[in-house]
């Protein structure tokens, strides 16, 4: 779908449409990113459009950019949504009822990271003072399309805390409350200083499942993307192909688009291999920022005892004590993450829907929803791997 539209460039800055990062110079988008935040550099969304991960899988860029002077002074990612594949705000059941009440929910708007579902910024300034001003301008351009264009929502998913309070301040969106499981790193020596922290129970099963993986003759290689073959690129995409095949599900990231990770971002980019008796077995990819180590995928061709575990968690919470990074976000969901030493932290999504009757309809089940996860937070704290009084650098925001 292409929607054909006249944009009133209004006050300064002038907000426009575009339909793809071709147009816009890497230069001038890459100056707006957090280092912190790989995911929104020109090379990782424009190499999405450019390697057929969006529009098979029904993500179709329509970006908002805002430019003062000819100046690119803010952007915001957004895409037109055929459907809720690969967002991880999970609105299917708000789809069926809608249609089913005679309403059409797709297309919609969708302000997000394909595919990734970590909290990072949503709005790219060139100046931070301008951060929370281009934010408001932006989204309200964002929902003006909505109605202009007569589609059912937007949706703003994962943004950080302070923009999410911005853009529900005035009373039209709506926000949704999540829960993630993520490494903190209180400024441990290394993975044994790490476990010390840990009651002995725990402990003891970490230091178990990691003796597993050994005994079975794996052994880890761990690349940053300059150090990674195309061999070894084709393995990763193979291993991650596996992943949704046998979960009944269809890969979004092509292997071109790996490999263009790994020539244009290559510090940003890390790769683990795990190979038993010289043949790879297992992979997990992640990303870098200045701070941050984000898992994303991971794949296997056999069933090894542990070597999930081995590849998404330890090697990677290694990683980040080695390296000095202060957290790890290893993904969505996954309770199983709580007993290896992952703190829960909430997440948030915004929505703007454009039917009032609806709108009044899922403000009540978030409520809902929002005191069912309070109380789940509550529960998970009895379940905390860490030994009392033990330094852990994690917080529930």
């Amino acid at each position: 779908m292409q929607p054909k539209i006249d944009l009133d460039p209004g006050p300064s800055p002038a907000i426009e449409i575009a339909r793809g990062l071709g147009t816009v110079r890497r230069e001038d988008w890459d100056r707006m990113v957090d280092p912190d935040y790989p995911f929104l550099r020109h090379d990782f969304l424009h190499g999405l459009e450019v390697h057929d991960c969006l529009r098979p899988h029904g993500w179709i860029p329509v970006h908002l950019l805002a430019r003062a002077g000819g100046r690119l002074v803010g952007a915001l990612p957004l895409y037109l949504k055929e459907n809720s594949h690969g967002e991880f705000v999970f609105d299917w059941s708000w789809a069926e009822a809608y249609q089913r009440a005679g309403g059409r929910y797709y297309p919609k708007l969708v302000s997000a990271i394909p595919f990734t579902p970590v909290t990072g910024p949503r709005v790219l300034v060139a100046e931070e003072r301008q951060r929370a001003t281009l934010t408001r301008q932006l989204f309200a351009r964002a929902e003006e399309l909505m109605r202009e264009w007569g589609l059912s929502s937007l949706h703003c998913l994962f943004p950080e805390e302070p923009a999410a309070a911005v853009l529900t301040g005035g009373g039209t969106a709506l926000r949704r409350v999540g829960v993630q499981y993520h490494w903190h790193n209180a400024g441990y020596r290394d993975f044994a200083d790490f476990l010390d922290v840990l009651d002995s129970r725990h402990r003891k099963q970490l230091r178990r499942e990691r003796r597993d993986v050994a005994a079975g003759g794996i052994e880890i290689e761990v690349l940053p993307g300059g150090a990674i073959s195309e061999e070894q690129w084709s393995v990763l995409h193979r291993l991650y192909c596996s992943t949704f095949e046998r979960k009944w599900g269809e890969p979004r990231f092509t292997l071109a688009f790996f490999r263009s990770l790994g020539r244009a971002m290559p510090g940003a980019v890390l790769l683990l291999l795990a190979r038993q008796h010289g043949e790879y077995v297992g992979g997990a990819f992640a990303m870098r920022g200045a701070r941050t180590l984000y898992g994303r995928h991971w794949g296997c061709s056999r069933f090894v005892r542990h070597l999930h575990f081995e590849l998404c968690y330890y090697a990677t919470v290694e990683y980040c004590i080695r390296h000095g990074l202060s957290r790890l976000d290893a993904g969505a969901q996954g309770e199983h993450k709580l007993a290896r030493g992952f703190n829960p932290v909430r997440t948030c999504s915004v929505h703007w829907l454009r039917d009032p009757g609806f709108r009044g309809a899922v403000a009540d089940f978030l409520h809902r929803e929002r005191i069912a996860v309070d109380r789940y937070l509550g529960e998970l704290d009895a379940h905390s791997p860490y030994r009392r009084g033990a330094r852990n650098g994690g917080s529930l925001p």
